[in-house]
Parts: C-alpha cells; structure tokens; sequence
C-alpha cells in the first residue's frame, strides 16, 4: 500500500494530451521539476537524472489502454550505496 496517492481523470482532446505530455518532456528535460497541476491543488515532484520507465499497452475488447509510468526511488543515495554494500558482503 502507498503512503499517498494523487489520482486525477479527466477526458481531454488528444492535442491536449500531446500538449500535457510535451509539458511533462519540457520539465524533465529541464531542471527535472515537474508540476502537476490538478483541479484543487498541484503536485510538485522533483524527478531525478535517472527513473526507471514502463510503457504499457493493454488490449481488452473495443479499449485501448496505454500507460506511461516513471518511478524511482527517494531514498538519499548513500543510504541506498550503503544498503548495497551490506547485501553484497552478506
């Protein structure tokens, strides 16, 4: 289970999609802050230089899904080295 969750759907024009999306590139492309703007409030992530990506596409009857996924992790990466360290000692 998460510790949070921000979920928004909304229907939109496929340009308005291609442009959300060109926003998202722009702001990963840029400085790696990215902000979500939803109806009641925004997210603001800070995304960094490396993420692990999944692209997904799932036929099921007349629908068509297709899920654009980007995760990484927000542990402080000298905790994360060292947890590593310790697990190739063992």
């Amino acid at each position: 289970m998460s510790d949070v969750k921000v979920e928004h759907k909304v229907v939109m024009t496929r340009a308005e999609v291609a442009q959300w999306i060109a926003d998202l590139g722009k702001a990963l492309n840029g400085d790696g802050t990215v902000s979500l703007r939803l109806p009641d409030s925004t997210v603001e992530l800070k995304v960094p230089d490396h993420v692990r990506f999944e692209a997904e596409v799932e036929l099921d009857g007349d629908e068509v899904e297709l899920e654009l996924e980007l995760k990484w992790s927000t542990a402080r990466k000298s905790t994360a080295a060292a947890r590593t360290k310790i697990a190739a000692a063992e």
